[in-house]
């Protein structure tokens, strides 16, 4: 397990939370304390055979990172803010992320308020980082913009206007299953060339037969291009000028990405109003999924 300790900016006098990402490949724990630190960081493997195996690591992973800041400070946080990959019911009542199996309507909430104590509120990992991204990062001052995580599997947060767009279930913003590529790979969703499906670290895995890490610069170059085809989309159906994405691949991948993605974006984006919308890293880096799930208990949650 990884811990550590990192400055970041103000919380603006927010309690301290327990902040949870939850992705297919890796769960996270901090607290994020209203001075703005990110407090007994840990790391995990996302593993378990079945649905309480995986629950059991979790909270192994949030008990350290409680540990380290009862011994500081002597006391529970607030609250806890979960961000998760989806899809997941409304207001995060049960959770099924495709990129991890043995979790099917899985109820997450209520088994962390039952194993804590504390309220919890959980959202979508992509709305979450929006979120982190709006108040903290690359977005900050927007009030029209996507976040995106380009990682293991793909997904998005949609904010118009200033507010988060939830949709009819939550799922809002889920750019993942925008197809890019016309009866593409078939995606775990059920359709083909959904952008998870063709550029997701899964499917690189899959296309390349090597490690996502390891893909060659014409691989970067097309991941980048098939987000941009994908936020392109977006831009044009919601009036945005502003894409910001983080996750491992489109990180790991630096300009190549970026600027595939740019051109993509130009090239497909065309008509007046979406001329000059941007693709740019997360401003947040790798710490912006626990900021964003932080930012998930302040916006539910009443502290």
């Amino acid at each position: 397990m990884l811990v550590s300790t990192v400055q970041l900016m103000d919380a603006e006098g927010a309690a301290p939370v327990v902040a949870i990402d939850i992705g297919g490949t890796k769960i996270e724990s901090a607290v994020f304390a209203g001075q703005g630190m990110l407090l007994g960081r840990h790391r995990g493997r996302t593993e378990g055979a079945d649905a309480d195996e995986l629950f059991a690591t979790l909270c192994g992973i949030v008990d350290a990172t409680l540990s380290d800041h009862r011994a500081a400070n002597g006391a529970d946080p607030a609250a806890i803010g979960v961000g998760c990959g989806g899809p997941m019911a409304p207001a995060g009542v049960t959770v099924s992320p495709l990129n991890i199996p043995v979790w099917r309507e899985f109820p997450l909430r209520a088994r962390l308020q039952d194993r804590y104590g504390l309220p919890c509120a959980v959202d979508n990992d992509a709305k979450a980082l929006a979120l982190g991204e709006g108040r903290f990062g690359a977005a900050r001052g927007e009030r029209n913009y996507v976040a995106m995580v380009v990682s293991t599997g793909v997904g998005g947060g949609l904010v118009v206007d200033g507010d988060m767009l939830d949709g009819a279930s939550g799922n809002a913003g889920h750019i993942g299953h925008v197809v890019v590529v016309p009866d593409g790979r078939r995606c775990a969703c059920g359709s083909r060339g959904c952008l998870e499906a063709e550029a997701s670290g899964t499917a690189i895995a899959a296309i390349t037969d090597r490690p996502p890490a390891d893909a060659d610069s014409a691989t970067r170059r097309r991941t980048g291009t098939l987000v941009g085809r994908a936020v392109a989309s977006l831009v044009v159906a919601c009036d945005l000028r502003l894409a910001c994405v983080g996750g491992s691949v489109a990180l790991g991948y630096g300009a190549d990405f970026f600027e595939a993605a740019n051109a993509a974006l130009a090239r497909v984006a065309t008509i007046g109003y979406a001329r000059g919308a941007r693709i740019v890293p997360v401003g947040l880096g790798a710490d912006g999924p626990l900021v964003g799930a932080a930012c998930v208990a302040l916006r539910h949650l009443v502290l």
